[in-house]
C-alpha cells in the first residue's frame, strides 16, 4: 500500500516536468523592416543620407522615420514629410516627400548695430546663395538675444521682415527690437545668513544703476562658491519691475570659522628610539560681522627647534571698490641656522569670467642667527639677504565646494621679479664678498593645478600638479623652497628637502561616506632641484598611503599614513609617517 502510494507521488512530481519539456519554446519576435518609397526625381538626395531599416517593433521605427525628416528640413529641405506610413506584415512602408531645397537668396541687415554685428558675427555675404538651414539662423538669434542680455536688453526679440521668397530664394531683412533698457534696482539675501548685502553686492558687483547682464548673474553662482563661509541653497532669481532688476540670492552660512591641530611623530635625531612631536595649530576668523574680512594665524613646528608662523588679514571692497587689500606675514626660524622674515602686501580683483587678478610686492629679510657654524657661510650654503620683488598672481576656480569638492578645477600661477642684496656678516673678513655680486636679479615661477573628476555618486579622483623655480645666479640654502610633509609631499619629514626648483604631482582617489567624510588613497610623485654651488643635487621622490577623514561632534578628524622613498630615505616602514588632528569649525 506504502509502495504504491509513493510511486503515484513520483509520478505527480515528474509529470509537469515533462509536459514543460514538451512545451515548444517561444518563437523570437519578428523584426520590423523600413522601406522608403520616394518619386525618381528625389532619388539622389535620399540616397545620400544615411538611415536605420531594421529595428524591434514598429514604434522604434515609427521614431527613424521623424528623426530623418527632421534631418531634412535642417537641410534645407523645409517641405520634406511622410505622407503616409502603413505597416504590411514585417514591412513599414513610408512614402517620402522631399521637394526643393530652399536657399537665402539675401539676408541683409535691417536695423542691428555695429555692437550686435560684431558680437554676434553676422555679415550679409554669408547668406547669399547658400541653403537655408533653420538651425544656423536659430544660432543667429540667439547669439543677438545673448548680446541684448548682456547689455540691459532682456525683453529683446529677433525676426525676419520684408520676406519674399522665389524659385526657393528666401529674401529677408533680419530685425531686433530692444524694447527698453533694464538696470540693477537691488541684491535681496533670502536665508539665514549674516552677509551683510552691501558687501556682498560689491563683491559680485551688481551695483544699483549698472546695465543689466544676465551673464553676470549667470556667472555670481561661481564667485559665491569661493567663498568659504556660506553655501547657496537654489539658484538666483531675478525679479524685473518694468525698467529695474532686483536679484535674490539663496543663501545660508557655513561653519568656516576655523581652530585646529595636527601632531606628528618624526624619529628623534639626538635621542635614539625617542619621537620627536611636531604640530601645527591654524585659526581662521571668516566674514566677520558679515562684510567678507578674513583674519589667519598658523603656528607650526616642523622639528626640533625650527618654527614656522603664519599670518593673514584680508580687507574686500577697499573703499567701497570691488578691490580686496591683502597682507601676509611669514616667519620661519630655522633650528639655530637662520630666521627669515617675510611681509606680503597685494591688491587682487575679482573678474566674473575669469578669476581672481592679484598684484602684489614682497619683502624678503633673511639672517644668520649668531649661533650659527660660519663656516657654512664660506661655504657658500648660508648668506645674509635682502629681496625686494614686484609679482602678478592669477586664480582661477570653478571647485563645487569650497571643503569638499567632487567636481571641478582650480588654476593658480604667479610670477614675481625683483632684486636680491647681500649684507655683510660682520663674522667674516671683507674679502669674502670681493668673488661675490652683492646685487642680483632674481626672478620666481610658481604653478598649481588641480582637477576633480567625480565617479559615479560618492568617489572623486584628484589630479594635482604643483611647482615653483627660483631663477637666480647665487642660491644659497635660506633662499629655497622646502618641501616634504602633510602639505607637499607625503611620507616625508616636514620641510625634508631644500630646493631651488620642485614639481609635485598627485593622484588621489576619495571614496565618500558622507557629504563632510571621506577614505582616501594617494601616490605623490615628486621631482626636485638643488642649485648650490658647492652641492648641486636632484632626486625623483615619491610617496605613497592612506587615509581617512571624517565629521564627529568636536569637528573633522584627519587620519593619514604614509610612506616616503628617495635617495636619503629607503621605502620602509620604518620610515613610515603618521598624521593625525581635528578641525573644529564654528
Amino acid at each position: 500500500m506504502y509502495k504504491i502510494a509513493a510511486v503515484v507521488l513520483c509520478l505527480l512530481l515528474w509529470l509537469p516536468h515533462v509536459q514543460a519539456q514538451k512545451q515548444p519554446a517561444a518563437t523570437p519576435r519578428p523584426k520590423v523592416i523600413l522601406r522608403v518609397h520616394n518619386t525618381p526625381a528625389d532619388a539622389p538626395a535620399v540616397r545620400s543620407y544615411t538611415y536605420q531599416t531594421t529595428f524591434s517593433d514598429s514604434v522604434e521605427a515609427v521614431k527613424e522615420v521623424r528623426s530623418f525628416v527632421h534631418r531634412l528640413q535642417q537641410d534645407a529641405y523645409l517641405l520634406a514629410s511622410a505622407d503616409s506610413l502603413y505597416l504590411r506584415r514585417d514591412t513599414l512602408h513610408v512614402k517620402l516627400h522631399l521637394g526643393q531645397q530652399y536657399a537665402w537668396a539675401q539676408l541683409r541687415n535691417g536695423n542691428l548695430s555695429e555692437g550686435i554685428l560684431i558680437e554676434s558675427g553676422f555679415r550679409d555675404k554669408f547668406y547669399r546663395d547658400v541653403p537655408f538651414k533653420p538651425q544656423e539662423y536659430v544660432k543667429l538669434q540667439q547669439r543677438i538675444l545673448d548680446y541684448a542680455e548682456r547689455n540691459g536688453y532682456p525683453f529683446a526679440s529677433v525676426w525676419l521682415d520684408s520676406i519674399s521668397i522665389k524659385d526657393g530664394k528666401i529674401n529677408a531683412a533680419l530685425m531686433v527690437e530692444k524694447a527698453f533698457v533694464v538696470t540693477y534696482d537691488s541684491l535681496e539675501i533670502v536665508g539665514e545668513t549674516k552677509t551683510q548685502p552691501k558687501f556682498l553686492m560689491r563683491y559680485l558687483q551688481l551695483l544699483p544703476g549698472q546695465i543689466y547682464n544676465q551673464d553676470q548673474v549667470n556667472a555670481s553662482q561661481r564667485m559665491l562658491t569661493q567663498l568659504p563661509y556660506i553655501r547657496q541653497t537654489r539658484p538666483p532669481q531675478v525679479q524685473f519691475t518694468r525698467d529695474k532688476a532686483k536679484v535674490y540670492y539663496f543663501l545660508e552660512d557655513r561653519q568656516a570659522n576655523q581652530i585646529d591641530g595636527i601632531v606628528g611623530f618624526l624619529p628623534d635625531p639626538s635621542r635614539q628610539d625617542k619621537l620627536l612631536i611636531t604640530g601645527e595649530a591654524n585659526l581662521n576668523i571668516r566674514n566677520i560681522r558679515g562684510t567678507g574680512k578674513q583674519l589667519g594665524l598658523q603656528w607650526r613646528r616642523v622639528n626640533k627647534g625650527s618654527v614656522i608662523l603664519n599670518g593673514e588679514y584680508l580687507h574686500p571692497n577697499l573703499f567701497g571698490t570691488p578691490f580686496e587689500l591683502g597682507t601676509k606675514l611669514n616667519l620661519l626660524k630655522q633650528d639655530s641656522s637662520f630666521i627669515t622674515i617675510q611681509p606680503r602686501l597685494q591688491l587682487a580683483y575679482y573678474t566674473l569670467k575669469y578669476g581672481k587678478f592679484s598684484v602684489f610686492t614682497e619683502w624678503r629679510n633673511s639672517r644668520i642667527l649668531s649661533s650659527a657654524n660660519t663656516q657654512s657661510l664660506q661655504q657658500f650654503d648660508l648668506a645674509d639677504a635682502r629681496t625686494n620683488t614686484y609679482g602678478l598672481n592669477y586664480l582661477w576656480n570653478n571647485l563645487d565646494d569650497f571643503y569638499f569638492p567632487r567636481r571641478g578645477r582650480l588654476v593658480e600661477m604667479q610670477l614675481a621679479a625683483g632684486t636680491k642684496r647681500l649684507l655683510r656678516n660682520p663674522d667674516l673678513e671683507k674679502s669674502f664678498y670681493d668673488t661675490l655680486d652683492l646685487k642680483t636679479t632674481q626672478l620666481s615661477l610658481g604653478l598649481r593645478v588641480e582637477n576633480f573628476l567625480r565617479f559615479g555618486k560618492n568617489s572623486a579622483l584628484l589630479t594635482r600638479l604643483r611647482g615653483e623655480a627660483l631663477l637666480n645666479d647665487q642660491v644659497f640654502l635660506n633662499d629655497m623652497y622646502r618641501i616634504g610633509g602633510l602639505n607637499t609631499l607625503r611620507g616625508f619629514d616636514e620641510y625634508f628637502f631644500y630646493a631651488s626648483a620642485f614639481a609635485v604631482g598627485t593622484l588621489e582617489y576619495r571614496l565618500f561616506t558622507a557629504a563632510d567624510s571621506y577614505v582616501l588613497l594617494f601616490y605623490d610623485q615628486a621631482y626636485y632641484r638643488s642649485d648650490l654651488e658647492n652641492s648641486e643635487a636632484s632626486d625623483y621622490p615619491f610617496g605613497v598611503g592612506g587615509g581617512i577623514s571624517f565629521s564627529t561632534g568636536a569637528g573633522i578628524f584627519q587620519l593619514v599614513y604614509s610612506l616616503g622613498k628617495s635617495s636619503d630615505q629607503p621605502l620602509s616602514f620604518k620610515y613610515s609617517k603618521i598624521h593625525f588632528g581635528i578641525t573644529s569649525r564654528f
